[in-house]
Order: structure tokens, then sequence, then C-alpha cells
């Protein structure tokens, strides 16, 4: 094997990490007809390199806890995308929203319909620039200290801001969820922010592409209990979902059936 083919190979994987948000080693090995080890070792190469993170069995983009909003908003855009379209759906007219910093955040508020009539309230720039494009609908957008990783505002004044709110529903963003269904983030202020906007939120809703189950952060958000529906994608192992259903937790499949309920969900419709 050349060393352009290697470069080639690995550019390969990096834009499928880009696309698809995560690689597989044996999926890889198979379509490019080597082994496993040699796949391996690229992804170990590129995780040294700072190019990906290795996990069991394959790869991710490089941990949302060093990459900016902008960066993010680049990773599985039409994932995302479709997770968004489902998502805006459980949004009800003349509703106070919350949306929390973050790129699945910031495509639910693209795909806003623009007949609804909508009070949004924000922690980042670049959320309240698209919901301003949205004719019906008021922006209020919290001031303080801007976190460039998080990609909105966190911290003391923030949370002043948001303590005279209480929204109908809340769009919270995470950085992973554990094997109990627990939400977390990689910055400290972030997570507390976060926190602090679900306690005050008649409805907090989740929007994660499937990688989110293979992330983990040190900083708690939101036990299964504490949030009331999960928008997520197909491929997530099924065990995942059971704390949250247990829970109480709603979960909808973006894609399935325009969103179909799943699991225990299904016979309550």
């Amino acid at each position: 094997m050349t060393d352009l083919m290697v470069q080639e190979r690995q550019a390969e994987i990096l834009r499928r990490l880009k696309q698809d948000g995560r690689v597989l080693a044996a999926s890889l090995a198979a379509e490019f007809r080597i082994s496993e080890d040699t796949i391996r070792r690229d992804l170990r190469d590129m995780a040294n390199a700072g190019l990906c993170e290795r996990v069991y069995g394959g790869a991710l983009p490089v941990s949302r806890g060093v990459t900016t909003l902008s960066q993010r908003m680049g990773v599985a855009s039409e994932r995302k995308k479709a997770l968004a379209e489902t998502a805006s759906t459980l949004i009800p007219q003349r509703s106070t929203v919350y949306f929390d910093a973050g790129s699945t955040n910031l495509a639910i508020a693209e795909t806003l319909h623009e007949d609804r009539v909508v009070t949004a309230i924000t922690n980042s720039p670049a959320i309240s620039l698209v919901l301003a494009e949205k004719p019906l609908v008021e922006v209020i957008l919290i001031g303080g200290i801007l976190d460039r990783i998080v990609g909105g505002v966190v911290g003391a004044r923030a949370i002043e801001a948001m303590s005279v709110i209480r929204p109908d529903i809340c769009f919270v963003g995470t950085c992973g969820i554990d094997a109990e269904g627990g939400l977390s983030a990689f910055r400290l202020e972030d997570a507390a922010f976060k926190r602090f906007v679900c306690g005050r939120s008649r409805k907090v809703i989740v929007a994660a592409t499937r990688e989110k189950f293979d992330a983990a952060a040190p900083y708690a958000v939101a036990a299964a209990g504490q949030y009331h529906c999960l928008v997520t994608e197909s491929g997530v192992d099924p065990d995942r979902f059971v704390p949250l259903r247990e829970a109480g937790c709603e979960i909808i499949e973006a894609g399935l059936s325009e969103g179909r309920k799943t699991g225990r969900d299904q016979n309550n419709d």
C-alpha cells in the first residue's frame, strides 16, 4: 500500500466522518477490501494527528468539547436537518420556546415553519439571527459573556436573565447521553446554565444524533426523568431507550412515518 493510497483512504474516512458523524472499522474494512487491523491503524494515526476521536468499533469526529459551533454545524448536517424537521413540528402556536446553543437546535430554528407565532429565547447569537428572519417570531437574545466553544452565552448574567422567563418548551443541547439516559456537557458553566433553564421549562426536548449515545462528557445536565421527549434517528441500540421509557420519556425516531414514536410510546398513540 503506497503512501498516496493511505492518504486517499484517510481523506475518504474524514469525508464520511463529516457526512455521517461516525465510521465503523468493520464496514470500512469490508468496503475498502482491506483488513480491520489496517483500518484500525488508519484510525489510530488519524486520532494521533487530531483528526478524529477513537471509540470502540470505529471513530467519531473530534470531540465536541474542543470544536466551535461553526465546526459542529458541518458534521452530519443532513441528518441534523431530518431531526430538526421532526422536532420543529412539536412547537405549538403562541408558545414560548427556548433554543439552547447547538448545531442541531440551530437546524430546528432554521426549519421552524413560517406560520408559527412564537416567542423565542436563545443564548446563541447564531440562532437569534436565524429566528430574526421568521416574520412571526419575537426573539429574545440572552446577554452576557459568549463562550466561543459552546456558541452561546453562559454564566451568572445569563442565569439572571433567564430567571424571569418560564419557557413552555426548552430544546436543550447535549454533548452525550449515558447508559442511564443522562445528558451531559463538556463545559462546566454551560452545564449549569442548561440545568437552570431545564428546571424553569414546562417541557424539555432533546434532539440528538445517534453518535451522542457513544459520547460521554464530564458535567451532568439532566437525568432520564428530568426531560420529557427525545427526538433521535435510527441506528441506536434499542436497549439504550429502556431507562428513558421507564422514566416516562417520549421517544420519537425522525424519518419513521412522520416521526413515529418507538417502544412503549407507540401504544400510547
